[in-house]
């Protein structure tokens, strides 16, 4: 009885560890990271080529900083990653979103933004990144304000 519970006991661990295993996965230092070229910089971006291939919808005007909505999608072909840069907030990288083969390259997401700034996406495809900005007015701020 004591060895089935020890070996159930062992099994339970170990499926409640998993999903700290995919947090491994995650770029602390890109995450972390206080200004957008450092951002870039750690997630291997810094001379992404512009693409109007990448298209961001998201308002002109953000009333309110705290929730703003934003869809991308990537018309390259073989986009593997998107990465969502807000230039000015405290912490730039908002999100990075990978792909499996054959996943429609598309990312809707509600980001908060203290200020006016620009919004970077940055794709990778094919070992190249390519990138496409916009700028959106915030009238509210929502990160910290």
């Amino acid at each position: 009885m004591q060895k089935l519970r020890r070996t159930l006991l062992l099994v339970l661990g170990a499926a409640l560890a998993k999903p700290f295993a995919a947090l491994a996965a995650w770029n602390k230092e890109a995450f972390g990271a206080k200004s957008a070229g450092d951002a870039l910089q750690h997630l291997g971006a810094s001379s992404a080529a512009a693409s109007k291939d990448l298209l961001i919808d998201a308002p002109q005007i953000a009333e309110n900083g705290a929730v703003v909505p934003i869809e991308i999608v990537s018309n390259i072909p073989g986009t593997t990653e998107i990465a969502v840069l807000i230039e000015k907030n405290p912490f730039p990288l908002a999100g990075k979103f990978t792909f499996m083969e054959g996943a429609m390259p598309f990312v809707k997401l509600n980001v908060k933004m203290g200020e006016t700034s620009e919004v970077r996406v940055v794709a990778q495809a094919a070992g190249r990144h390519y990138s496409a900005t916009r700028e959106i007015k915030v009238t509210i701020g929502g990160c910290g304000g």
